[in-house]
This record gives C-alpha cells, sequence and structure tokens, in this order.
C-alpha cells in the first residue's frame, strides 16, 4: 500500500511538474521564438514605432539604389519599414576615391517629418553604426543579447535619422585618409552632404540637426562652424546640436584632473587600500589637480581663460593618474569598464565586437556577415571595425581645444547647445565637462552662473534622475548610473533630452 502511495505520488509530482506554469511558459515562448512571423499578427502597430511603407518616398531615380528592405535585415525577426543605405563621394569629381558611407531612416508615424537628425560616433574613428545598433537605433542588439530586438527609443521616432560613418577610413567609408584638422573634416562631411541631398533632395530645407557623442564633441561643433561660415554650400541650416559625453577640454582636464577625487566618489567601485590611495592624493596635491578643480569648479567660475595645472594639455610627467587607477582596478575587476564603471564579470559577448576584452570567438561581427553587408549596400571589400585608426594623417588632430573658441563662436550665433554627461564615464569625466563650460563665454557671459542643483532633471515615469541646468541656450544634463554612450545606457533620459532640443518639451 505505501509502495503503490508513493508511486501515485511521484506520478502526480511528475504531472503537475510536467504542466506547471513555468514548464507551460518555457513551452509556448520555445513555440514563439521558432515562428517570429507570427508575432506580426498579436502586435499592436498603432503606437511607437509604428512605422511608415514608402519605398518610393525620393524621385530620384538613383534611390532605388540604396533602399534596403526593413522586412529581410539578417537576424533581424521583425520589419523596421524602408531605408536607405549605402556609399556617396564627399565631391562631385567623377574620379573621387573618397566615399562616406551612410543609413538612412525616414521618421516613424511618431516622428516629425520636418526634423533631420545627424548623428555621428567618436573615436576619432568610430562607426556611426554601433549608435545605430546599439544605442539610437530602430535595431537594438545590445551587449549579451542573442538576438537583435526593437528599440522602443529609437530617435526615429522623434525625426528623419542620418547615420554617417566619417571621416573617410571610419567603418565602411572608402578611401585614404588625408585630413590634418577638424575643419578639413567639416569640409569633406559638407561634401558628401552636398552628394546626398543630390539624391535625397526631398530632404532640403529640413530643420537640420547636428548629434553625436565623445570625439563627436570635437566633430559637431566644428561641422556646425563650417556650415554657419559657408550658408550657401548646403540647402539645410543647423538648429541646434546635442552632445553626447563629448570631448570638449584639453585631456589633462577632462580625464587627469578629476581623476582621483571620481575614485573617492566611487570607492565601492575601486577598492583600494589606504596606500595606494594616499599615493593617488599626493600625485593630484603635487600635480595641482585638486586646486585646480576647488579654483574653478565654481559658480560663477573666476575670469576665462582658465590655466592649466600643468605644462600642457596633457599629463605632465609623473601626473598620469588616469593610467595608474586603470591599471589598478583591472587588478581587483577584471571586467572593469572605463566606459560604465559599474561592470562586473562576466564580460559579456558583444555581436559589434567591442569592448574587445576577450577575443570575440563565438560568431562572426554581424557587419562583417556577407548577408548583412550585402543587404544595406555595404562594400563586401571593407572589413568592418567599430574603431578605426587612424583617421587623421599621422593619426595626429591639429585642431585646437573646441571649448576655446569654436563652440562658443557657434553658440554665439544663435544655435543651441543639449550636452549630457553620465556619472558613471570614468573615459570623459563630468567634472572635466563643468570646467570646460565654466571657461567659455557665450551669450554676454561666462560660464554658468549657478551651479546645476540635485535632482533637478525630472525623468517621465521616473521621477528625479539627475541634475540639469540650462542659460543662455547652453542645457547640461548630469546623469547618475550612466555611462559614455549616454543613448546606450540611458535610453529614456537621452531620448527626453532630445525632446527637448529639437522644441517639443518646453522644458528640459
Amino acid at each position: 500500500m505505501r509502495r503503490s502511495l508513493l508511486l501515485l505520488l511521484l506520478g502526480f509530482s511528475a504531472v503537475a511538474t510536467a504542466f506547471s506554469p513555468s514548464w507551460r511558459q518555457r513551452s509556448i515562448a520555445k513555440n514563439l521564438r521558432q515562428l517570429p512571423e507570427r508575432r506580426s499578427e498579436v502586435r499592436d502597430t498603432r503606437g511607437f514605432n509604428a512605422i511608415r511603407r514608402d519605398s518610393n518616398r525620393f524621385a530620384n531615380p538613383k534611390a532605388a539604389q540604396f533602399h534596403v528592405d526593413g522586412a529581410n535585415i539578417p537576424l533581424v525577426d521583425f520589419d523596421v519599414g524602408d531605408s536607405w543605405a549605402g556609399l556617396l563621394p564627399i565631391s562631385s569629381d567623377p574620379h573621387e576615391t573618397r566615399k562616406l558611407y551612410f543609413w538612412y531612416f525616414p521618421p516613424t508615424v511618431n516622428g516629425s517629418e520636418n526634423d533631420f537628425i545627424l548623428w555621428a560616433n567618436g573615436g576619432p574613428g568610430c562607426s556611426s553604426l554601433e549608435g545605430f545598433l546599439q544605442e539610437n537605433g530602430p535595431i537594438s542588439w545590445q551587449y549579451g543579447q542573442a538576438n537583435a530586438t526593437r528599440n522602443p527609443y529609437s530617435w526615429t521616432n522623434l525625426g528623419h535619422m542620418l547615420w554617417v560613418d566619417q571621416p573617410v577610413g571610419t567603418g565602411f567609408s572608402e578611401g585614404v585618409p588625408d585630413i590634418h584638422n577638424e575643419t578639413q573634416l567639416a569640409a569633406e562631411l559638407v561634401g558628401f552632404m552636398q552628394q546626398f541631398l543630390n539624391v535625397f533632395a526631398e530632404l532640403k530645407g529640413k530643420k537640420f540637426y547636428l548629434t553625436g557623442e565623445s570625439y563627436a564633441g570635437k566633430y559637431l561643433p566644428n561641422i556646425a562652424d563650417y556650415m554657419l561660415s559657408h550658408p550657401t554650400l548646403l540647402d539645410l541650416k543647423v538648429q541646434a546640436m546635442w552632445l553626447g559625453s563629448p570631448a570638449l577640454a584639453a585631456d589633462v582636464v577632462a580625464d587627469q584632473a578629476p581623476a582621483v577625487n571620481f575614485v573617492h566618489k566611487n570607492l565601492n567601485v575601486f577598492p583600494f587600500n589606504q596606500s595606494f590611495l594616499a599615493q593617488l592624493d599626493q600625485i593630484a596635491d603635487k600635480c595641482n589637480y585638486n586646486s585646480f578643480l576647488e579654483k574653478y569648479l565654481t559658480y560663477p567660475p573666476p575670469p576665462a581663460p582658465f590655466s592649466l595645472p600643468g605644462k600642457s594639455a596633457e599629463a605632465d610627467p609623473g601626473c598620469d593618474v588616469y593610467t595608474q587607477i586603470i591599471e589598478a582596478v583591472l587588478l581587483l575587476n577584471p571586467a572593469f569598464n572605463e566606459y560604465r564603471i559599474f561592470d562586473m564579470p562576466p564580460i559579456l559577448w558583444d555581436v559589434l565586437g567591442f569592448p574587445g576584452t576577450f577575443p570575440q570567438i563565438q560568431s562572426p561581427v554581424y557587419f562583417n556577415r556577407s548577408d548583412v553587408k550585402a543587404a544595406i549596400h555595404a562594400p563586401e571589400n571593407v572589413s568592418w571595425d567599430e574603431c578605426n585608426f587612424p583617421v587623421f594623417v599621422n593619426g595626429v588632430d591639429n585642431s585646437p581645444i573646441v571649448s576655446w573658441e569654436v563652440l562658443p563662436r557657434v553658440m554665439n550665433r544663435g544655435v543651441p547647445v543639449v550636452i549630457v554627461t553620465g556619472l558613471a564615464d570614468f573615459i570623459i569625466q563630468s567634472e572635466g565637462t563643468r570646467i570646460a563650460i565654466q571657461n567659455m563665454t557665450w551669450g554676454g557671459s561666462q560660464g554658468f552662473q549657478k551651479a546645476p542643483l540635485p535632482d533637478s532633471f525630472i525623468l517621465d515615469g521616473v521621477g528625479a534622475a539627475g541634475t540639469v541646468q540650462s542659460e543662455r541656450g547652453l542645457t547640461f544634463y548630469e546623469l547618475p548610473l550612466t555611462g559614455h554612450m549616454v543613448p546606450q545606457f540611458n535610453p529614456p533620459a537621452a531620448f527626453q533630452s532630445m525632446q527637448f532640443m529639437l522644441g517639443s518639451r518646453t522644458s528640459p
């Protein structure tokens, strides 16, 4: 009897397990993953990300050769709508060999037909396709994801989007890099845009916005300055700029002077012993980093121009605390990521092969697949890397620090600027960006007159999510727990700051 009862209970247990809710969920999910085409049967396409289907949007017959069928992009099991991609030269010279790669998307049904947004990644030499796939494009494929997913915070929900691999030498672009400075880079980009608008003429006269991150903080103000100085070259006028974690300051200001203070604010991430912390403090004192922060990180600021803490824009001998900190923290956390300091092991696989702490051996880098290249009209003979070096002759950009003259000049010409930084970004630290702002004069005054107030940035549906300060056309966001690539690490905040830049929000 006991044996029979035991067998009965075991049988009941097996049946209960087989038909438990968790088992049923796994079974249903498995079947749906095997039938992605059925998702369209149940998805509500009326809301965010709803695509516009119009493959004949452009009258020029040349546009057809660039058309990308959004329902047939490899490894993407959803339709992203019509887009256009490929290579165009940087001049009208029929023998021009230098070409930039682009991928253009029209707005979704929620986006504005009047707003035209260009995105550039930094580097210098990093492909804007990284921004497309992991930051602000309609397809999102994040670290550790097995498949691509829709991006609810795609900037195509804001307006027309154009991702460009520039300058020459970046991503899928073709040709030999031959530029020495940002003015030449701007001339290349404007030359490309002339050819782009010849094909896609319906975009002429749109409200044009320059957006990007990191080293694009140098690119974009120079491009805006060039366009403002040559207003007849393009039938586009720069309306505003969005700069994420921008490289505005000298390296010694951006990542050396604030570094030790950054460590003290994040000791949970930098668990150094007291002797090493004391060593860092001594270097910060000896190299004038602490006194530099105390003097210039003030509101309102002391008179410009600010003196550098050392003899040059780089760290003086014996003053490179940034490298010492990186080398030390990697001994304690091999997964440490200077782009987002809270990363811990395991290091996740990345479909784009970056960050490249370990060789990417699981599968090919997405944009190096032949079927992907064919689908998006990318050159088969170009091996795509997320970042290529050099893109300036001899790897040297001879341009002056952008915040000294160029960026203030652009703002004084009436171009509003939004700057967004993350407090989990160690590679370009927010305190360095604050000092760069305090050293600039625009709109009749120098720097911000008032310090950004804690919890002054209110994120929709979340509440207090950082600080924001806006004066005389410059708006500065500072976001906690957010890394270098703001649209990737904090998509809703990046999206909301873009809405403010575009004028669809009245307050930041």
